[in-house]
């Protein structure tokens, strides 16, 4: 698939981040769209900023719906796959993009927690599979690009529920796209592992209380230092996917830390973990420094009052 003009993509996570630059770059190419967000409001804004974008040619003009759904609930997900079938004739492009985030130890993790990210990183990936795949199929020529993460090629501490779900997904779409080349049925796919990409993930992710004293100084300290990881823009994410895309690509990494782990884990595949440790460690003294500076400003302005 080396353009999108006048072709039909599907899109979860729409309301925001690499769906909405999705969205944006498909649209300027004359890309014909079908959005899914759990947000109203972002996804409206989305097919707002999509259908400005779209080129100005004579013909059929530019078509954008939306649905607001959960993508864990399978239902509603080929329910949607129908929909956008029924509303533009066809799908060609599907990109299960939704991810939510999910700090914890496992042994303090919640259950309902765990549920809750593998529901929407995996089973959402799944389900936007095999719920649009017939569809593309049909189409003739087709691409499905499921998002997994850097976290998704090493793991780390605190972090082993989103580790789960993205090494899930990589495993998943390595499969599928090996399937799919055997049946040489006019559908490809790709995995996607971003690093750290500017967008509202870190700000709207779970953190347990099992992680503040263990790793972290507090909850919103642990998201914003998190985000300082943030280097490469939702635009340029979306720019090397749709790239992938069109040069057939299996796997796309995106910004020089996806690079770098990338590397690091095929170059030490166990011992990179002792390094991961290591430096954990030197970020925990950190933040607990940090606590300590805190506590005794917080004593400090305290004795004052009283005073």
């Amino acid at each position: 698939m080396k353009n999108f003009t006048d072709r039909v993509a599907a899109i979860t996570g729409a309301g925001s981040g690499m769906g909405r630059s999705l969205a944006i770059q498909l649209a300027r190419e004359g890309c014909h769209l079908a959005l899914a967000d759990r947000n109203p409001s972002g996804l409206a804004e989305t097919a707002r900023l999509a259908q400005a974008q779209a080129p100005q040619v004579t013909g059929a003009p530019l078509r954008v719906t939306t649905r607001v759904l959960d993508v864990a609930d399978r239902a509603a997900m080929y329910d949607w796959a129908a929909e956008t079938v029924a509303q533009h004739e066809r799908v060609n492009l599907v990109f299960n993009n939704a991810g939510v985030a999910l700090s914890s130890t496992i042994d303090g993790m919640d259950y309902a927690d765990l549920e809750w990210i593998v529901g929407i990183n995996f089973w959402g990936v799944v389900h936007g599979t095999k719920a649009f795949l017939p569809h593309l199929k049909a189409s003739g020529a087709g691409h499905i690009v499921n998002t997994s993460s850097v976290f998704g090629l090493f793991a780390q501490p605190g972090m082993s529920g989103y580790n789960a779900t993205k090494f899930a997904v990589r495993g998943f779409t390595e499969a599928l796209r090996q399937e799919l080349d055997l049946m040489k049925c006019g559908v490809s796919a790709t995995s996607v592992h971003p690093g750290g990409i500017r967008t509202s993930i870190a700000q709207s992710s779970r953190i347990a209380p099992n992680m503040v004293g263990f790793m972290l100084e507090s909850e919103q300290q642990g998201k914003d230092d998190f985000e300082k990881f943030f280097i490469t823009t939702a635009d340029e994410a979306a720019r090397v996917i749709l790239d992938g895309v069109r040069h057939n690509k299996r796997r796309v990494l995106i910004g020089r830390d996806a690079r770098a782990a990338d590397w690091l884990a095929r170059t030490l595949p166990a011992a990179y973990q002792a390094l991961v440790v290591m430096q954990t460690r030197r970020m925990q003294r950190l933040a607990h420094k940090r606590a300590s500076v805190t506590q005794a400003a917080q004593r400090a302005q305290s004795t004052g009052k009283r005073a």
